[in-house]
């Protein structure tokens, strides 16, 4: 039994890993994101340089190429798919564009931390955030909390975790993904 928890800790920690190694995230529907570029005349930059939201069917609208596919996209991949398109069609020689993700509140990704907390809630994604950290953050542990029994829900896979043996040894605390749930039983 042991082994088996440890093994889903270790590919949650993996996982983890891989998606902080490169600190960014797919891009959704909704999401707003800032798209500069360069290497183009002068007069075209302000009527692509600008803030897009993602549109419900995962694309944004760009000047001379149209709908671009960015849902499921990180950044750096939609930046290259963008250039490219320019390429492609003739339209530039040599752009150079760039996208960041607009993290305002109203479009800011969130954790969700319930249970055995004493501040039941959601917490502001950060790419540094971890499991213990998203707990702390919700208010910490309520008097009846069963830390060894917490769950980590990540795309519908529950993982269970001990908060205990994370607590002894912090290297092992799982870095956290936009949407993650965390269940503390209490």
């Amino acid at each position: 039994m042991n082994t088996r928890i440890l093994s889903c800790i270790l590919a949650v920690g993996a996982l983890a890993t891989a998606h902080a190694q490169n600190g960014e995230i797919a891009l959704k529907a909704t999401n707003r994101v800032t798209i500069s570029i360069g290497g183009i005349p002068d007069n075209e930059v302000p009527q692509i340089s600008k803030v897009y939201t993602i549109s419900d069917n995962g694309t944004v609208n760009l000047l001379h190429i149209g709908e671009v596919r960015a849902s499921g996209l990180k950044p750096s991949a939609l930046q290259r798919t963008i250039e490219q398109t320019y390429i492609a069609r003739e339209i530039y020689t040599r752009p150079t564009v760039t996208v960041t993700t607009d993290d305002s509140a109203s479009t800011a990704r969130m954790i969700y931390v319930v249970g055995g907390i004493k501040g039941n809630g959601t917490v502001p994604y950060s790419s540094s955030m971890t499991v213990l950290k998203a707990i702390s953050a919700a208010g910490g542990f309520s008097p009846f909390a069963k830390p060894s029994k917490t769950k980590l829900i990540r795309n519908g896979v529950t993982t269970e975790i001990n908060l205990k043996d994370i607590s002894a040894d912090p290297s092992r605390d799982i870095k956290l993904q936009p949407e993650d749930q965390i269940i503390v039983p209490d």
